[in-house]
Formats: structure tokens, sequence, C-alpha cells
């Protein structure tokens, strides 16, 4: 019956390559891995490891310790996807697990690490006087380059683990205020706050070392 004839897709039809079938959004990714569908999990996990552990990465400074706790962050999702109620996205809710699993390891180990300096502190990117640093090639220039580079990682290991995490989460991975508060289950408000203070806290570090250059 003619109603009831299906169609060639219009691709098909030209002998052009079909179009790829857009990729599902997290709800329904979740609604399947909630019912057994190992395959809609393991396509989340594809979809947000990197920056997960860009994240974990950012605030251990070690590719083993962001290695353990990545798997550890995918591990509790699985086991707790029946508690997501959706109130939040799902990118909100790994990270929330992945900012708490991060804090809870550096308390524990008390470590004091070298953060990764491949996302330096926009404002400090800005300075002219690093700009014309970093212009030409010396000698002078790559040992300011080292002695600079160490005195961000004592400033940065210097803040707390929430304060470390409010400036890896907005500086580096730039997300907004209000998804920092979604994911550390706080006001925006105190995301400003803690965010303010972390950098006050970071050019108090930095000031001798600025003044002297």
């Amino acid at each position: 019956m003619k109603g009831l004839l299906r169609k060639e897709p219009q691709a098909e039809r030209e002998g052009e390559p079909a179009r790829e079938a857009p990729e599902p959004p997290d709800e329904l990714l979740v609604r399947r891995a909630r019912d057994g569908e190992l395959e809609a999990f393991d396509a989340l996990v594809r979809r947000y490891q990197r920056r997960v552990y860009g994240t974990i990465y950012h605030m251990t400074a070690n590719r083993e310790d962001a290695d353990d706790i990545a798997q550890t962050v995918f591990i509790k999702a699985f086991r707790n996807l029946k508690r997501f109620r959706g109130q939040a996205s799902f990118y909100s809710w790994i990270h929330r697990i992945a900012v708490n699993e991060t804090i809870n390891f550096l308390k524990k180990r008390g470590r004091r690490r070298q953060v990764s300096l491949d996302n330096m502190d926009a404002q400090v990117e800005r300075d002219p006087d690093y700009v014309a640093l970093v212009s030409h090639r010396t000698p002078r220039r790559d040992a300011h380059l080292s002695e600079l580079h160490r005195r961000l990682n004592e400033a940065m290991l210097k803040l707390s683990p929430v304060h470390r995490a409010v400036v890896t989460l907005h500086d580096i991975q730039g997300l907004s205020h209000e998804e920092i508060s979604r994911i550390m289950k706080c006001r925006v408000g105190t995301v400003r706050s803690r965010l303010f203070y972390a950098r006050q806290q970071l050019q108090a570090y930095l000031s001798e070392y600025l003044d002297r250059r």
C-alpha cells in the first residue's frame, strides 16, 4: 500500500555516504546503563574520562595517582548510578565524585607534589614581563622560566585541597561558577569567595618573586 512504502534515505538514493547517527544524550545512556546495558555506561566513560582525568591530574600532579583515582571514580559512579536522580547533569554528578575523591586523597596522603603547569593562570600569561620573557629563547629566559614554574608550583601547593579544586575547575577546566557550585554542592557565592581567596593567596605567594622582576 502506498502509505506504507518506506522511502529510501536521500543520501543512499544519490550515492552519498549515509550520515552518522547523532550520539545519544546522557539521559538516555544513563537509563540504559541502569537497565544493565554495560555498553551505555562505557559510552559515558568515553565521553567524560578525559575531562575527569584532567581535573584529577591537575589537583594531584601525578599520573599514577590520577589513573587510580579516575578508575575509582567511574567504579563508584557505576555502583551508585541508581542514586543519580538527574537533578544535575551527569557531567556535574561525575565531576562531584571526582573532586570529592581527589580532595579525600589529598587530605589522607597530605602529599606536596608539583601541580601541572600546562595551563597556567591566564593572568600570568598576559603579564607583559612574562610575554617579553618568552618571546626570545635565551639561557636567561630559560632560567627565569624554570624559576617561575617552581614558584607557581610552590604557590599552588600551599592552597588547601578545596581551594585548589576551585582554581582547577574554573581557571584550568574553564567551568562556570554555577557548574562548580553544582559539582561542589555549595552556593555560587561560596564558589566566588573561594576563588577570590585562592587567587589572593596565589598573588601573595608570588608577590615577592614578581616584585624582584
